[in-house]
């Protein structure tokens, strides 16, 4: 059975607005680029698109093999560098959802 892991952010109150939208292109370019490199990593796409009515600045929505393969991803040198390096200096909040599919 597959895992569905999906993060919620909010960026830092001072990136809002036009100064965010060159850390949320970071995000998604640094997420997105994880593809092919992580074993269990199916498909991972980012989302900093949202409608006025949204709460959240980003969004990932990736798929992996299994729980163990996500359990992986959580500490594999590239994804921890790209975590430390462009997505946690830059948001206040992160909510996330992890199910099976």
């Amino acid at each position: 059975m597959m895992v569905k892991h999906v993060i919620l952010w909010q960026l830092k109150d001072e990136l809002q607005g036009e100064t965010g939208i060159p850390v949320k292109a970071g995000i998604k370019a640094g997420l997105e680029g994880l593809a092919g490199q992580i074993p269990g990593l199916i498909d991972i796409k980012v989302n900093c698109n949202g409608l006025s009515s949204s709460n959240a600045d980003v969004m990932l929505d990736s798929t992996f093999t299994d729980f163990d393969a996500l359990k992986a991803y959580a500490v594999h040198p590239a994804h921890v560098a790209v975590a430390d390096s462009a997505v946690r200096p830059y948001t206040k909040t992160r909510l996330c959802l992890d199910f099976e599919v």
